[in-house]
């Protein structure tokens, strides 16, 4: 069996860009690291250097991506605060994705680093699963965990209508903190 040529350097990350722009899914760091025959840690440095050339790359759950300027199909987009313990979670992100929002991220207020941020990027009830799969065999906290479950979320839809019901179904079921 032949071995496999290693990409090098700035070749590597001009690949590893094309990879990640023209896929619509996520693509794991050893699916890159295999594509370009070089370790994992060495795409966890590439991805470093090319977001520090400002390309929008994020890490999510289900690996790498590449985000595209926002496109119609995604033209709203708000904050909203919410409030449950870990249990709760899936059941959250599910209500969400089954009304046609995607989650894009968390967000927290620590009190000795600010304001944490951390990419989720779900939209279907498949990538909900995996995310929580991948919580489970990591045995990661969840975020949320840090500050007694109160937490924001980036939501974006399709339109606002599609955000009102969202929230309006998260404040019915008890995950919207009350503003009152």
């Amino acid at each position: 069996m032949k071995e496999q040529k290693k990409v090098l350097g700035e070749e590597r990350r001009t690949f590893l860009l094309q990879l990640l722009k023209e896929s619509g899914q996520p693509i794991t760091g050893g699916d890159l690291a295999a594509k370009t025959n070089v370790s994992r840690q060495v795409i966890v440095g590439d991805i470093t250097l090319l977001k520090a050339r400002k390309e929008p790359i994020i890490a999510t759950s289900q690996g790498y991506m590449y985000l595209h300027q926002a496109s119609p199909a995604s033209s709203a987009e708000r904050v909203i605060a919410c409030h449950h313990d870990p249990a709760r979670t899936e059941e959250e992100l599910n209500l969400l994705v089954d009304h046609g929002v995607t989650v894009k991220d968390v967000r927290i207020e620590h009190p000795v680093y600010g304001d944490l941020t951390a990419s989720v990027m779900v939209s279907t009830r498949q990538e909900v699963k995996q995310f929580m799969d991948k919580i489970k065999a990591t045995k990661a906290s969840f975020l949320s965990e840090l500050t007694d479950g109160i937490h924001l979320h980036t939501l974006s839809a399709a339109s606002e209508w599609k955000l009102d019901e969202a929230e309006k179904l998260l404040k019915e079921a008890g995950f919207l903190i009350d503003q009152e």
